[in-house]
């Protein structure tokens, strides 16, 4: 027999009166019952799972897709790069980003730990390594632009009369004029350090400062203190207004400075849920025409020049390296 509850009635101090069909029977429910039955009820509806995942339904993109996170080197922020592209990308695919700037070093080893989806670095010989341990994979070409070596206006080691880098560093060595290294294991200190190889000189003394910092704070550094600098020419641009800093050697072939994105192999980390998808995205979204030309076109309205050169689809053997 079913019974149905034609009304109630809050009788104070008591409960409520509940009258049930059928003979104008009637039932005391205490107080305290009907607190249980709300707390009960509470619980519940806390502990359910939205309407949409309840039916089986899809949640919305921007629910349902884990965050990409990118590891990548300063100059891409610094230059502001960055700034334009990922909101792009967000927008299209529905990821959100989250980017994690420091050196190039610094991004490989997050990489090595699994610590990251997705990488965007300028490392070239290291990045060839993670290759090889099977670390990252679907390493593509994305932009380049190149290193410069700047210094105060007066150049007092002469570095604009040098032939190459190597001399010019062999010139800074032997004034004992003051450089400042990043001294972060980033792309930019990989690249200064072989050029201090090559020029025979293991660099010590007073002179020579490693800021350990990025490439935005090396370069004011460098020009609060007149010293000099190797930098990327992208970053030197988009800080240039407030530098005591100029470009005294540049346009050396073994100067390009090149960079590429990687994806961090799901397969090396069992243990890890890479987001494999969303790299891929990623990695996609870099090399396509329409973001290839952004990234050819940024910089020329505000400092009259590319602060890089798109490179998608050539491999570093055309860009004569």
């Amino acid at each position: 027999m079913s019974i149905k509850i034609l009304s109630t009635r809050i009788h104070r101090g008591k409960g409520i009166f509940v009258y049930l069909l059928g003979g104008g029977r009637r039932f005391l429910i205490l107080r305290s019952v009907v607190a249980g039955i709300l707390l009960i009820s509470l619980v519940a509806g806390c502990g359910r799972q939205p309407s949409g995942e309840a039916a089986g339904e899809a949640l919305p993109a921007s629910t349902a897709k884990k965050p990409v996170i990118l590891a990548t080197t300063t100059s891409t922020m610094d230059t502001g790069l960055l700034d334009v592209l990922i909101p792009l990308f967000e927008k299209e695919t529905g990821y959100t980003v989250k980017p994690h700037p420091g050196g190039t070093g610094q991004a490989l080893a997050m990489a090595e730990m699994g610590n990251a989806d997705v990488l965007l670095v300028h490392a070239p010989e290291d990045e060839k390594r993670l290759v090889d341990e099977g670390v990252v994979i679907n390493r593509r070409l994305v932009m380049y632009n190149d290193f410069v070596i700047v210094g105060p206006p007066q150049d007092p080691a002469g570095v604009r009369e040098a032939g190459s880098s190597v001399e010019a560093f062999w010139r800074i060595a032997a004034r004992e004029a003051l450089f400042i290294s990043r001294g972060d294991d980033s792309g930019t200190h990989k690249k200064e350090k072989a050029i201090w190889r090559e020029a025979g000189i293991r660099p010590s003394g007073r002179w020579y400062q490693e800021a350990g910092a990025g490439m935005g704070q090396t370069l004011n550094i460098a020009s609060e203190k007149g010293g000099y600098t190797l930098t990327d020419r992208g970053t030197y641009l988009a800080l240039k207004a407030n530098l005591k800093l100029d470009i005294l050697l540049e346009g050396e072939k073994s100067l390009l400075n090149i960079y590429h994105v990687m994806q961090v192999n799901p397969d090396k980390f069992p243990g890890i849920e890479i987001n494999s998808h969303g790299a891929r995205a990623f990695v996609d979204f870099l090399l396509k025409a329409e973001t290839q030309e952004i990234i050819g076109s940024f910089g020329k309205d505000k400092y009259g020049q590319p602060l890089f050169f798109p490179a998608a689809g050539k491999d570093e053997h055309s860009l004569g390296v």
